[in-house]
């Protein structure tokens, strides 16, 4: 199964401007350089457990295109998706397809650094859209680890968080996503409480250090934002020196991190 969660994905109009208001914010925010193909460019927010954000904005946010994060971007800033991070894909990809799931063969993905070295790595896409289930994308590097994710002084925040907790996902059918989480994971969801209004009903994943929570809509308020934005990474939960429950911590200022829900624990 994945080893943990490789990084969540923050969709941004303007990446100076995201950048800059997660610097304000008490984050330590790396240039990332531009993606392959040149529609996308990011910047990290990396952690000291290897996790990070990724800040991703569009170079043209307001031309229509094929891009799975550009419909999102079109109708709101935000959490938009994340990846688990497989140490031997094709062997991940095989298990899951003897597990009954018809998963898609690995693709080819890059970026070129700012210092202009190349990384590359491979990932599989579990959803063909963003929004049709709380699924991650799958990710392993073919270049050194080290490349993508930035170390040393990078991981160091004046917030004093020192990694991911976890990650709640809002679903409408937690019986279908649950079904769907575990057979990807090859593990069982346990009942848990979401501390998050308008959930009712939710489930906890242990992914290595990280925890992923699916939570069942059941709110008017949720419901309908489900209904605009899909299924799909809700609420980013990072911790200090101390695990983090779900729900738990100070909720930073949503507005500021680009319409992002981002609590810190202790």
């Amino acid at each position: 199964m994945p080893s943990c969660i490789d990084h969540v994905v923050i969709v941004v109009r303007n990446l100076a401007l995201a950048s800059a208001a997660y610097t304000g914010a008490g984050f330590t925010v790396t240039p990332g350089g531009e993606h392959t193909g040149g529609a996308t460019h990011n910047a990290l927010i990396a952690f000291g457990d290897g996790a990070y954000l990724e800040l991703i904005a569009f170079r043209e946010p307001d031309l229509p295109q094929p891009h799975r994060w550009w419909p999102r971007l079109n109708r709101a800033e935000g959490l938009v998706d994340y990846a688990m991070l497989s140490s031997d894909l094709t062997s991940e990809t095989t298990a899951i397809q003897r597990r009954g799931w018809a998963v898609p063969s690995p693709v080819d993905g890059g970026r070129e650094r700012p210092d202009g070295r190349r990384i590359a790595w491979r990932s599989v896409m579990l959803q063909e859209r963003v929004g049709e289930s709380a699924l991650p994308f799958l990710i392993e590097d073919v270049t050194e680890p080290a490349l993508r994710v930035p170390g040393g002084a990078a991981r160091a925040h004046q917030l004093g968080v020192q990694g991911i907790a976890g990650l709640t996902c809002l679903v409408t059918n937690l019986s279908e996503s649950r079904m769907s989480m575990e057979r990807l994971l090859g593990a069982k969801g346990a009942p848990v409480e979401a501390g998050i209004d308008g959930v009712e009903r939710a489930v906890r994943f242990d992914v290595g250090p990280h925890w992923l929570v699916l939570a069942e809509a059941a709110s008017p308020e949720l419901g309908a934002r489900v209904a605009d934005l899909g299924a799909g990474p809700f609420e980013l939960t990072l911790r200090g020196h101390a695990p983090a429950a779900p729900g738990s911590g100070e909720l930073l200022d949503v507005a500021s991190l680009h319409h992002a829900r981002i609590r810190v624990g202790p």
